[in-house]
Formats: structure tokens, sequence, C-alpha cells
């Protein structure tokens, strides 16, 4: 019997995992860029990522992406500053054995300028799941 644990550098979230659209948006971010100073000292929560994952922990980097209906937007960097993992359960209560959640909180280190976030984006999301790719 074994278990099945991700390790990841990567934070990609959806806007219902918690993805803060509110403030970082890229049409607005490509008008007047957002500064790290407009979230300096905040703690921002991510909920429900699928399976049991465990992120690299401050003060590692871990890459911060959006994903916008399956495509990633790379937005900078991030401290994660907790991470819990717990059993999802159906609307009974019940469980299927090996359906896992990782929620935590995570801190905005580094945001990337417009044109520095589309190179790379362009770069490193996988060609599938690339933002500015089709």
């Amino acid at each position: 019997m074994g278990s099945y644990v991700e390790i990841n550098d990567t934070l990609q979230l959806t806007t219902e995992q918690g993805f803060p659209v509110d403030i970082l948006d890229l049409e607005k971010h490509r008008k007047s860029a957002v500064k790290l100073s407009d979230v300096a000292d905040r703690i921002f929560e991510f909920n429900d990522k699928p399976s049991a994952r465990i992120f690299q922990l401050d003060p590692v980097r871990v890459y911060y992406v959006h994903n916008i209906n399956g495509k990633w937007l790379f937005w900078g960097r991030v401290f994660i500053q907790s991470q819990h993992i717990h059993k999802k359960l159906g609307p009974d209560g019940s469980w299927k054995e090996g359906d896992w959640v990782t929620s935590g909180t995570y801190k905005i280190i580094d945001i990337y300028d417009p044109a520095y976030q589309e190179a790379f984006t362009r770069h490193e999301a996988p060609l599938d799941r690339n933002y500015f790719i089709s």
C-alpha cells in the first residue's frame, strides 16, 4: 500500500480556488501595472486544490499562476505561509479513498510587469495550457 503526494513549485489557481481577480486583472495590469506595494504584507488564501500537495516552503519561491479556463497566465512569485491537506467529503459526509484537497495561505513577493509576464508565460507555460498560445 502506498500514497500519492505531489510536490509543487507552482501555485496555479482558478478564480474559484482563490485567485484574487479583483486585484490581478490582466487588462487593468496592462494599462496600469500592479505594483508589489499594492499587495505588500497581505496574506491570501487558496482552497480545494485537487489532490494532496506539498508546496515549496518560505523562503523558497513558488511561481504564481492564474488558471483561466485551463490556460495558464503567470503573475509572479509567492511564499507559501501555510498549507493544509484534508479529505474531500461528499455532501453526505462520505469519502472516496484517495480523494484529498489542499488549501493554504500565501504572500505575493513579486509581480511581473506586463511585458515580462507575457514573455515568461509564453516561455514557461505548457503549450496546451499557455494563455498566449491558442
